[in-house]
């Protein structure tokens, strides 16, 4: 039983690492401002944001704002709404009927 637990434990641990992150290099620990590698946009050091490809970013790294459905029925799809950052998981056959999610990853 212990290890059944350990096990379930370990998978639950697991899940919550595939967000998908990166760190930038800072080049100067006096800036002012730093640059957003996508949208080009400044913004001063310190802040977040959230840019035009749904990352929420800091001047030192940036991470998905957002979560990837993984379990889902079969006769349902998951679509990407870029102007929400939202995946919506629909029947195949009827978009207005949604679909449970049961897994996920990221954020």
């Amino acid at each position: 039983m212990k290890y059944l637990v350990c096990a379930l434990l370990l998978c639950v641990l697991v899940s919550q690492t595939n967000a998908y992150c990166f760190f930038k290099a800072s080049t100067n620990a006096q800036q002012t401002h730093c640059q957003d590698d996508v949208d080009k946009t400044w913004h001063p050091a310190g802040s977040s944001w959230r840019n035009s490809a749904c990352m929420d970013c800091s001047c030192d790294s940036c991470c998905s704002g957002f979560s990837i459905p993984r379990g889902f029925p079969d006769d349902c799809v998951s679509v990407f709404d870029p102007k929400t950052c939202v995946y919506i998981v629909h029947k195949k056959n009827n978009p207005s009927e949604l679909c449970p999610i049961f897994a996920a990853v990221g954020r």
